[in-house]
């Protein structure tokens, strides 16, 4: 699994685990799923994304996104 792969995957893992958080925890766990739809859309426009960065220290290969 490349970097890309690996920071969508983990997105979405989030996204999901706010969503469910929030129908059987506590509805405030939705602000979750806020931060990490914000952090995509500020990634998308100026290439900067947290996790890719810790992803890459990791050793998980490159991609296209996020060099």
């Amino acid at each position: 699994m490349n970097l890309d792969r690996s920071v969508l995957a983990f997105a979405g893992v989030v996204v999901l685990v706010s969503a469910i958080l929030s129908v059987t925890v506590h509805p405030y766990w939705i602000a979750l799923t806020i931060f990490a739809g914000l952090n995509m859309l500020q990634a998308s426009m100026t290439g900067f994304c947290p996790a890719a960065m810790i992803f890459k220290k990791l050793g998980v290969r490159s991609g296209t996104a996020f060099d």
